[in-house]
């Protein structure tokens, strides 16, 4: 099932969508994904046929074929599949908001959905809740959705956004923030945390060899950690653009 009935919204059209006033209401996530297979040439020939559809101009302009592309179809809900959905939550305690961050991963991934989805329906399922990654609107957020719907999962209410007015929908999006109304920019979560001072620990990978180290080296456990550390930086880099105090160290956990 592609979708659930809609239920009614109740979001004020005048509340500003990146400035959430009670942060244990947003669940920030960021996920990791990879081909759907590691070469081009164990695609079906009908996906072999519609990568080099897709890809038809990039062959032309930077002389390469289907094949040497295939290497960013993780980036396409429809030649992609999601292994980790990193999330963290806020939570406010007597010295302060700590951070509590797990990763949903595995193999399958119709299993990591369904988790994911079980979470958002028993505890982010309201008007209420929100959504935050870094880049999130135009990566994170649809490709979840998409990757539902192929999986025949239905939708959990803060994905189900088909027919909704934009201050109806319950996603924040740190990239969004640093735009400033420019549409065409695209920065970086590591370029932001740099420049902006954020401390993060030193990556071992990028997400350019996450494909590599799923499927060559066979080490998920490595890919989750580098998940973590994205949720950390983008639930940090939200409370440094809207003028809060960043998280210590000592207050980030891992559940």
């Amino acid at each position: 099932m592609p979708s659930r009935e809609h239920h009614d919204r109740v979001r004020a059209p005048n509340v500003r969508n990146e400035q959430v006033r009670d942060l244990t209401k947003v669940l920030f996530l960021d996920i990791e994904t990879v081909p759907s297979t590691y070469r081009w040439s164990q695609l079906d020939p009908m996906m072999q046929q519609y990568w080099d559809q897709k890809t038809r101009f990039r062959q032309g302009s930077q002389n390469m074929n289907a094949a040497d592309l295939y290497r960013e179809a993780g980036i396409y809900a429809e030649f992609g599949r999601i292994i980790c959905i990193g999330v963290g939550r806020i939570e406010k305690q007597a010295d302060g908001p700590h951070l509590r961050v797990t990763t949903l991963h595995g193999d399958h991934e119709r299993d990591v959905l369904e988790r994911f989805v079980d979470l958002l329906d028993k505890h982010y399922n309201t008007d209420e809740h929100w959504l935050c990654g870094h880049n999130g609107r135009e990566f994170d957020f649809p490709f979840i959705a998409r990757r539902c719907v192929v999986n025949g999962l239905s939708l959990p209410r803060l994905l189900d956004i088909a027919g909704l007015k934009p201050w109806e929908v319950g996603h924040l999006d740190t990239m969004n923030l640093w735009s400033f109304g420019d549409r065409k920019n695209f920065t970086s979560l590591a370029l932001l945390t740099h420049l902006l001072g954020i401390p993060t620990p030193k990556d071992d990978i990028t997400g350019a060899d996450v494909a590599r180290v799923y499927y060559e080296d066979q080490d998920l456990d490595r890919i989750t950690t580098y998940c973590r550390k994205d949720v950390v930086a983008t639930v940090q880099l939200y409370l440094r653009l809207t003028g809060r105090q960043m998280i210590p160290e000592r207050n980030i956990g891992q559940v």
